[in-house]
């Protein structure tokens, strides 16, 4: 069984198996042995998509991302940023790098400091992430020019552990815990991008089962 890795702090972001059956709580797999956000101008969003990391992942994980547009400008590119963010921790993942510049590019804060003893965990056990992972449910509120909030689902029933030396997929058993809810508190980086600042997150809840 994968062990469950939790993070704790204000708001808190803890980390179970996939398919596992950890009351711990949340988000995308955990690996065994670790105990473990109003457009201001044009020019900042101008320079941030210019400069956003590129994202290249194995090809072996995919992300099915159900969010609807809104219409509304800022909304979706919390949106579109918050996909991004997702995508960059299991590139540092993969590239079994803590301080991987694409999510720290996406984080700041508190978040950014769970994030990086959830990279940590999997480098500790020689480890990354692989398999399908689902995103739908979604609520996105932006607050002020500078603020925003999403709360949304992932379906983690195809996303699993592979150990790396030697190669193995810990394919688990889909309970109600592969299904978790999160809240992301954003805000307007530097850069212009939204970033994540805090996440909690509820393994199992109802509002996300199937």
């Amino acid at each position: 069984m994968l062990a469950a890795i939790t993070l704790t702090a204000a708001a808190a972001l803890t980390l179970s198996a996939c398919g596992g059956d950890s009351s711990k709580g949340e988000d995308r797999a955990g690996v065994a042995g670790a105990d473990a956000a109003t457009e201001k101008s044009a020019s900042p969003t101008a320079s941030a998509a210019a400069d956003r990391p590129k994202i290249e992942l194995p090809s072996d994980l995919t992300y099915t991302f159900e969010w609807k547009k809104t219409g509304d400008k800022e909304k979706d590119a919390v949106l579109a940023d918050r996909e991004q963010s997702i995508k960059a921790v299991d590139l540092a993942i993969a590239h079994q790098d803590p301080l991987d510049e694409a999510y720290l590019y996406f984080y700041e804060g508190e978040a950014a400091a769970q994030t990086q003893q959830y990279i940590e965990a999997y480098v500790k056990a020689k480890a990354r992430t692989t398999g399908a992972y689902r995103y739908y449910g979604e609520v996105v509120d932006v607050s002020d020019a500078d603020s925003a909030s999403l709360v949304y689902c992932e379906d983690q029933s195809k996303g699993y552990d592979m150990y790396l030396k030697p190669k193995k997929i810990n394919k688990t058993a889909v309970t109600k815990n592969s299904y978790v809810l999160y809240s992301a508190q954003m805000s307007r980086g530097e850069e212009g991008a939204w970033v994540v600042e805090k996440l909690a997150s509820q393994r199992g809840s109802a509002k996300c089962r199937p």
